[in-house]
């Protein structure tokens, strides 16, 4: 049997390591202060060089909120997407990810985002979403851009509606990479018209299904609607990859 070689392990990541983990843990929370300095120096046994690298790092990860020569030491900062978003966005963006992947992706997060949202929707959120169908209808004759803004505000509703973070930030990222990556074929197309008329209907039916708390039919549509939007930009031969998603083989 072989091993493999494993990386040497540097003294500030144990130091990032036991203060994520007293975070995680919840032995260390939000508003509190980590010691200073020089007490962080002696608990741990290390550097000060050390304890400024961990601290560097902890900071750059959203963490902690650190000021040079502070005497109450670094503050625990709350939970906050903004490092998710980041992640996500770079992973999507990875050369290795490519755009089925991502309409898969879309199709299932989108399709449980509408699900949840036509069970969870408070009658507050249901007159946003129709606030944000009527300000569709009238951009749909000012034009694909206007469209577009309205669009992605009815997407944000939906996804507040699922109480649920990472469908906000996962959403997010997933439908602006997706757009993107087609953005360019999308604003020459002779048919954007039709395309918005298209985008308009199945919005309205979605709203009808999220309006009577049909969850299983929001979720229908959603996915169906994401797959004849954007497969035509799929390669023919990865398109079966999609047909379980829409419960068919096709």
């Amino acid at each position: 049997m072989e091993f493999e070689p494993v990386a040497p392990v540097r003294a500030y990541e144990r130091v990032v390591e036991q203060v994520e983990q007293a975070v995680f843990s919840g032995r260390l929370k939000a508003g509190e202060r980590l010691p200073s300095e020089r007490e962080l120096m002696t608990q741990f046994g290390v550097s000060r060089s050390t304890v400024r690298e961990a601290l560097r790092v902890l900071q750059a990860g959203g963490m902690i909120r650190s000021k040079p020569g502070d005497p109450r030491g670094p503050e625990i900062l709350p939970a906050s997407p903004v490092n998710l978003h980041k992640s996500m966005h770079r992973l999507a963006r990875a050369e290795t990810m490519g755009l089925t992947e991502l309409l898969q992706f879309r199709m299932l997060l989108e399709g449980s985002a509408y699900l949840l949202a036509a069970r969870l929707r408070t009658d507050e959120q249901l007159a946003e979403l129709e606030t944000a169908m009527a300000a569709m209808t009238v951009a749909a004759e000012a034009g694909y851009e206007e469209f577009s803004r309205a669009d992605i505000a009815f997407h944000e509703i939906i996804a507040r509606a699922t109480q649920n973070t990472l469908i906000v930030v996962c959403g997010e990222v997933v439908r602006g990479i997706v757009l993107d990556l087609i953005e360019d074929k999308l604003s020459h197309a002779d048919d954007r018209r039709a395309l918005m008329s298209a985008w308009l209907a199945h919005h309205r039916e979605v709203f009808d299904a999220v309006r009577v708390r049909d969850g299983e039919l929001a979720q229908r549509l959603a996915r169906r609607a994401i797959f004849d939007h954007y497969s035509d930009y799929v390669p023919v031969r990865d398109r079966p990859l999609l047909f379980p998603l829409l419960g068919t083989a096709e």
